[in-house]
């Protein structure tokens, strides 16, 4: 009995619709980083194990697939750690590469080894797979395209404000008009941490503060108490659960909250500038909008936070993220390269587009023409009307063999070809060929001799 077919779990097949779908956001995300400058690299699969292990965390390490050595890996192992079951001491013996976990310490990498040919600042994007051992949920794959672009060796802010104008440039292009690009600064986080007393506890503070939406103002409290924060510190923090107002005025707000803080005060002259340059030059579709909430990426950001909600009514998580660090390269030995990236959420952005009816109508159509097969002699002019169409850049195909004219046509309507071509015996004799546009019904004829004449109507 045959196997029954299957994929590994937190894998996918994509039909061709779905493909063209996917491509199309590629595209259009893809002429916009090259609008803006940016210069495409692509990097393995798989790296070096000691590339990657270490750089994201204990939990970060546990999700990165390990490849085995090639040929007989457990030769060089001695019999003392294959005994021992110990996974720490025998996974270093028996794997020297893992896949890729993201695309940002790759770029690291990259950046490092290629520093001598790189001009800086360096403008790159980068669209490429990458795996996760993680438990596979609802849209959460163990493989899973990462879609990037950052500029590396600049610590000017007007590269905040062009990733700004990229996210607003790619949404209004997708149609995706009304999407949130929440903003907030690491430098703020740490000075509020700092004015209250809480240095030691910002982790545990910004992780209960990032709840706000979640919980609500009691539930956050309830949680930094629990997390260790002072009465008097949770009194300090109140202000900033009823910041409102522009964004002008919000950071009016927390400039007085943070008068004190070197730091924080920093942080807010950062937004500051970078929100009312956006404001001053104006944004096509996008909403931009303060969040002092917005905690993502404290482990290596240092600088401004991104994060991009779809439009109101809709239930996704964010569809986009990024921010700036100061010391992306260090990790390789490469100190103070500064550098801000931002990344879009293929998948969410996808579901957004499908549940909004966002995708254009005729994207399915992989095929515009097909010429029914009559018959050896009708086929073979058919094959010919077929490539003089191609050249003209129309999505052109012949039916490979005689079937049921009504076969045929089903195939053309699973197909959604918009329009179908007979030359049965009649054509042959009279040089021409019949049109039927399928929504219609409505058909034309035309002279085999005046193909361009049909390509013009299309």
């Amino acid at each position: 009995m045959a196997q029954k077919p299957s994929i590994p779990k937190g894998t996918r097949d994509f039909t061709p619709s779905e493909v063209i779908k996917r491509n199309y956001i590629f595209d259009i995300v893809k002429k916009h980083f090259q609008t803006f400058g940016f210069q495409p690299i692509e990097t393995p699969s798989f790296e070096n194990s000691d590339t990657l292990m270490g750089k994201y965390g204990d939990e970060g390490d546990r999700l990165i697939f390990k490849i085995l050595n090639s040929g007989d890996y457990l030769s060089k192992v001695d019999d003392v750690t294959y005994s021992s079951k110990n996974s720490g001491a025998l996974t270093p013996k028996i794997s020297e590469k893992a896949l890729r976990y993201d695309l940002t310490v790759p770029f690291a990498r990259y950046v490092v080894m290629h520093q001598n040919e790189i001009d800086f600042p360096f403008k790159r994007y980068q669209i490429q797979p990458v795996w996760r051992a993680d438990r596979p949920q609802k849209g959460r794959f163990r493989e899973f395209y990462q879609c990037d672009a950052d500029v590396v060796g600049s610590d000017s802010l007007l590269q905040e404000i062009e990733l700004v104008q990229l996210y607003d440039a790619v949404f209004t292009e997708l149609k995706l008009e009304g999407v949130n690009i929440k903003l907030n600064n690491r430098k703020i986080l740490s000075g509020i941490a700092e004015v209250i007393g809480a240095q030691h506890l910002l982790i545990d503070f910004t992780v209960a503060l990032d709840k706000l939406d979640k919980i609500g103002e009691e539930g956050v409290k309830k949680e930094m108490a629990e997390r260790g924060l002072t009465p008097e510190a949770i009194a300090k923090v109140e202000p900033l659960f009823s910041l409102s107002g522009s964004n002008l005025d919000q950071l009016q707000a927390l400039k007085e909250l943070l008068k004190d803080s070197e730091t924080g005060s920093k942080g807010v002259e950062e937004l500051t500038f970078i929100v009312s340059t956006i404001e001053e030059m104006g944004l096509q579709s996008a909403n931009l909008s303060i969040d002092v909430t917005l905690a993502r990426g404290l482990n290596y950001y240092t600088g401004a936070i991104f994060e991009v909600a779809a439009p109101k009514g809709v239930k996704m998580g964010s569809i986009g993220g990024g921010g700036r660090y100061d010391d992306l390269t260090g990790i390789f030995g490469l100190k103070d390269v500064s550098g801000v990236g931002i990344s879009f959420g293929l998948d969410r952005i996808y579901l957004v587009l499908e549940e909004m009816g966002l995708f254009p109508e005729s994207i399915d159509r992989s095929l515009q023409v097909l010429c029914l097969n009559f018959g050896d002699k009708e086929a073979l002019v058919a094959l010919k009307l077929v490539s003089a169409l191609r050249k003209k850049g129309v999505k052109a195909d012949v039916y490979p063999s005689k079937a049921k004219i009504q076969k045929q046509f089903k195939y053309a309507n699973n197909r959604n070809v918009p329009y179908v071509i007979l030359i049965g015996e009649k054509e042959l004799e009279e040089n021409s060929f019949v049109v039927k546009h399928m929504e219609s019904g409505d058909q034309q004829t035309y002279a085999l001799d005046a193909v361009g004449d049909f390509v013009a109507d299309l």
